[in-house]
């Protein structure tokens, strides 16, 4: 597992470099053919890692419902982010993650609530398996920053 929550952080870099070198205008951008924007599939990798390490542990998350709602599963961009949601995004980043390695470290995940994700139908059944999940899914979505980014720029 060590090795997951070490590739975590540096996937996560290159979500950040396109919050640094996407305009605010561009990250809410929705291209034809697509349902969502850049700035939505960066908010929706840093509340599900919450949802399924944290809340499917019993233990309560670094996010606030308010983020919650806006990024879950199933959710759509209702409004253009603002450049204090954007840096709020940016900052979650990296102090999640962080904090979730240290509570991975001090043994703070015991229980895990078992749950199939639709993307691939595995089911979860502790936190290592949510942690490789994760990873997975935050590399989709990052191909997905990537192709919303070239159809914007064409």
């Amino acid at each position: 597992m060590h090795f997951t929550l070490a590739v975590l952080p540096n996937t996560r870099r290159f979500f950040s470099k396109y919050l640094e070198t996407t305009s605010l205008e561009d990250l809410n951008k929705i291209p034809q053919g697509f349902n969502n924007n850049i700035i939505w599939n960066i908010g929706h990798i840093v509340v599900t890692q919450q949802l399924l390490a944290y809340k499917l542990s019993g233990l309560p998350m670094m996010i606030d419902n308010t983020l919650v709602e806006a990024y879950k599963k199933g959710s759509k961009p209702e409004k253009n982010a603002t450049q204090a949601e954007v840096n709020k995004l940016k900052a979650l980043l990296f102090s999640t993650i962080e904090k979730t390695t240290e509570d991975y470290k001090n043994g703070l995940f015991k229980n895990y609530e078992t749950y199939t994700v639709s993307t691939t139908g595995n089911t979860l059944t502790n936190i290592d398996e949510a942690f490789q999940f994760i990873l997975f899914h935050e590399g989709m979505h990052l191909g997905y920053v990537m192709a919303l980014l070239r159809a914007i720029k064409s």
